[in-house]
This record gives C-alpha cells, structure tokens and sequence, in this order.
C-alpha cells in the first residue's frame, strides 16, 4: 500500500533506537571508569552534598555508577548517574565528576 505509515512500528523503532543509545552510553561511562576523576572543589562539594565522610570521593563514585542498580543517562555534555536516590553529574568528554546530590522527590 503505497503511503501507508504506521504509528505503531515507528514508535516500535524510536523506541529500539533510543534503548539502543542508552545501553552503548551507558557501556560508554563504564567502560571508561578508570578516567574518572574530580577536582579538589568538587570533592569538597559532593562530600557537602552527599554529607559522605569519605575522603575517597572518586572511588565511591566510581562503586555507585558500577553498582547494578544504577540507571545511567546522557543528556548533551554530561551523563545523569540516577543510583540509590542520588544523582550524580559526570562529563561524557573529559569523565570529571562535576556533582552529586540527593534526587529530588
């Protein structure tokens, strides 16, 4: 049938593709979990904003966006790390932990 277009398959197809580009950013962020770092201000501030008493501020970080639960999400410049009911903000380009804070409810 020539200029039939179904909703349903397209939808069906976005869906696939955007599924698709989650799972390989995701896969992005951890495979590259040894460039992850932060500077000595966003130490500070996500030890503040997550009231942690660790001074391995990296490492947590690094363990939170491993952990099986976490849903990981890029947005332009950054990846969204949603895990345990916090958000963490990671440069996709650069792997600096910019933030991290409670998620808001």
């Amino acid at each position: 049938m020539s200029g039939f277009f179904d909703l349903n398959l397209c939808q069906d197809l976005a869906n696939r593709r955007k599924a698709y580009f989650l799972m390989n950013t995701e896969s992005d962020l951890i495979k590259n979990l040894n460039k992850l770092h932060t500077t000595e201000l966003g130490a500070v501030r996500i030890k503040r904003n997550l009231s942690l008493k660790t001074d391995c501020v990296v490492e947590w970080c690094r363990e939170k966006i491993n952990s099986a639960n976490a849903v990981i999400e890029r947005k332009g410049k950054n990846w969204y790390v949603n895990v345990d009911h916090l958000i963490l903000t990671v440069n996709a380009n650069s792997y600096t932990i910019i933030t991290a804070h409670p998620e808001k409810k």
